[in-house]
This record gives C-alpha cells, sequence and structure tokens, in this order.
C-alpha cells in the first residue's frame, strides 16, 4: 500500500490503520466519537495527504478548466478557491475537486485520492486548449486542521493574519518555519479551519508544531472515521456514495456548481442543460431515522407502503445528536422536505423523514 509522510508516526501513535484508495491511512485514534466531537467543539488534525493535486498553468489554462469543469473560473480571482466538478460526456461525475487560482495562469486542482489516477488521464485527454499540466501529487503533502480553535492554534505558528482570510480563500506563506505553505480557509467538516499544502519534506516538523501548539486547546490527531460522519453530519456528498460517473450534478443538488454561461462550453453541457429545463427522476435527499436505528450504505429507502424508493448512499449515528442521519437517492417527488419514507435495517423498515440539510444546524449544534 502506498504510504504518506505520516503513515509511521501514525502506526507508532496507535491509530487504527485500514486501506483507502490504495493508502494506508488512520481510521480512528481514540475513538470516532471522541475524534468527531473534539473538532465540532476544539480542534483536530487530520492527514490528508492522499488527495491528488494537478498545477494547471500557462496562457490556455483558463480555456482548459472553463472546458473541464462544471463551474464558471471566471468568477474565480487569484487568492480565492472554487468547489466544482468533471462532469462526463453523458452528465455524469468524473470527480468533484477544489480549484485554486494560485497565480495569474496558474491553477492547483485537489482531486480525491482514489480518482487520481482517473482524473490524470481524463485531463490529459481532454486538454485541446494545450495547458501545461503537472501531477504533483506525490510532491505534496497536506493536514486538515479543522475546529472552532483551529484559527486560535496555527495562528501562534505563522506571520499571515489567518483571521483576515475570507471562507474558501488561501494565502502562501511561511508557517512553523516552513516556506511557501498554503494556508486555504476551507475544509470538509463544516466545523471551520484550514487545510495546509507543503512540502513533504517538512511534514513531519510541521505536524509537530502544530500539536504542540494546540495542547491548551486539547487538540487531537483524527482519523478518516471521523471525517466521514463530519462531513455526513453536513450532507457533503463523498465520491463513490453520492457520486460517481453515473451521478448528475442536478440529481446530487450540485446545480449551483453547474455555470451554463455564455461561452463556457463545458464537457456534458448539453445533457446537463435538458436535465435542468426538464428536471430529473430521482434527487437526493437527506433523512433522519424517527425510530432507533442506524442506516448504512446500500440499505433499501422505502415508500410508507414498503415499496422501494431508492438506496441509502451514506449513514450513520450522528455523534452530536445520536439520531440515525443519511443521505440516499429517492424518486424526485419523495424527495421534499417533510416526506416520510422507511429505511430497512435488519428485516424491519425504520420510519424516516427527509429533513433540510446540515443535520447539525437544524439541531442547535
Amino acid at each position: 500500500m502506498k504510504t504518506t509522510p505520516f503513515t509511521a508516526l501514525h502506526v507508532s501513535s496507535g491509530a487504527k490503520m485500514h486501506e483507502f484508495a490504495g493508502y494506508q491511512m488512520p481510521v480512528e485514534y481514540s475513538g470516532i466519537i471522541s475524534e468527531h466531537l473534539a473538532v465540532c467543539r476544539g480542534v483536530g488534525v487530520f492527514d490528508v495527504s492522499h488527495m491528488g493535486e494537478f498545477w494547471v498553468k500557462g496562457p490556455n489554462a483558463f480555456a482548459f478548466l472553463q472546458r473541464v469543469t462544471s463551474n464558471d473560473v471566471s468568477l474565480l480571482p487569484v487568492g480565492k478557491a472554487q468547489y466544482s466538478c468533471i462532469p462526463n460526456e453523458q452528465g455524469g461525475i468524473v470527480d468533484d475537486i477544489v480549484v485554486y487560482h494560485y497565480e495569474e495562469e496558474k491553477y492547483l486542482l485537489v482531486v480525491n485520492a482514489s480518482n487520481i489516477e482517473k482524473d490524470w488521464k481524463w485531463c490529459v485527454a481532454h486538454n485541446e486548449a494545450g495547458a501545461e499540466l503537472e501531477n504533483a501529487s506525490d510532491r505534496m503533502a497536506q493536514l486538515a486542521v479543522q475546529g472552532p480553535e483551529a484559527t486560535r492554534v496555527l495562528q501562534r505558528l505563522t506571520p499571515v493574519d489567518l483571521a483576515a482570510i475570507p471562507h474558501y480563500a488561501f494565502v502562501t506563506g511561511e508557517f512553523a518555519g516552513s516556506p511557501r505553505v498554503i494556508l486555504s480557509h476551507t475544509g470538509y467538516t463544516g466545523a471551520g479551519g484550514f487545510e495546509l499544502y507543503f512540502d513533504p519534506a517538512h511534514a513531519l516538523s510541521i505536524r509537530e508544531a502544530i500539536m504542540e501548539a494546540g495542547q491548551p486547546e486539547g487538540i487531537v490527531p483524527a482519523g478518516l472515521g471521523a471525517r466521514d460522519t463530519l462531513r455526513l453530519e453536513m450532507g457533503y456528498c463523498l465520491y463513490g456514495n453520492e457520486l460517481d460517473d453515473t451521478t448528475s450534478p442536478m440529481e446530487a443538488g450540485l446545480g449551483w456548481i453547474t455555470k451554463f454561461v455564455e461561452g463556457k462550453d463545458f464537457i456534458g453541457r448539453a445533457m446537463l442543460e435538458r436535465q435542468k429545463r426538464e428536471g430529473v427522476a430521482r434527487r437526493l435527499c437527506a433523512f433522519e431515522l424517527t425510530e432507533k436505528g442506524i442506516p448504512r450504505q446500500g440499505y433499501e429507502i422505502a415508500d410508507t407502503e414498503g415499496r422501494p424508493a431508492g438506496r441509502v448512499t451514506s449513514g450513520t449515528m450522528s455523534p452530536l445528536t445520536r439520531i440515525g442521519i443519511g443521505l440516499g437517492y429517492v424518486r424526485t417527488e419523495q424527495a421534499a422536505v417533510g416526506t416520510e419514507l422507511r429505511i430497512a435495517i435488519r428485516n424491519k423498515h425504520l420510519a424516516a423523514k427527509v429533513v433540510k440539510l446540515p443535520f447539525r444546524r437544524q439541531h442547535g449544534n
């Protein structure tokens, strides 16, 4: 299996390790629930060095990105990041990504670890614009420092004014004695914080500095288990669960990152425009169980008469509310907030209702 610059540290620290996207990654340290709550209420550190990074450079970089991504890159000034997706010819999703406008003719694409090879081949194959592409995935490490105390902790290690960085913006500067660290005010937890990109040679010293700086706030290392429950409480999509090559952004509730502006002839545009105009047969919905139980990926979703309506794409017991929550695709008419559903769990159809996202905020957490 592949490793990150932190793998040996995870193992020596007693983390529970598991294969993910070909990497040996920590699932949990002290426990998923305790790590989840620590991030919601304080600060936690995730190793996300398995993510992929592609540089897109040169005078044709913009034209390339307008062609292969769904969002409007013309709205992305230098120093800002943009959530987007790479659509295919059928209107499905090759991957969901974040685009960073690093310099005037230089962008950084951050892609999912499981899709690095697929995305790279796709970008190369569809580079009619002639942009300069560079796969820097093996030359970049990443830590996500998340939680309401993250800014306070990280500010002790950099002269960059972190509080002045807006959401989905970034600054490149000195951090913990290391030069040219990308300090990105983004995250996949909904708890606030930053994602840091840096040379792997500085990985261990940067992490050690963060852990030491965060001692007063009770900083904890966190694994992919808590990362998954945190993103699910916010209703964030996960590629391979809510998104795949057959899933449309319109079905997934990602119409807001699909821009049909003049002059942006992106791949799959005609198919997605038709879906926007005519509607789709299914939609992703968020649901809560109104009976005790835990929904899991693959469980059947039914209507109140027990007729099949769809499948759960992600589900868990919310660590904050102790209520079973999940996401899943159902027929469009069943996706409205308030609709009653049934989730098939252990030969029982447990009652559930469609709710508005995020799960966390609606319960005042």
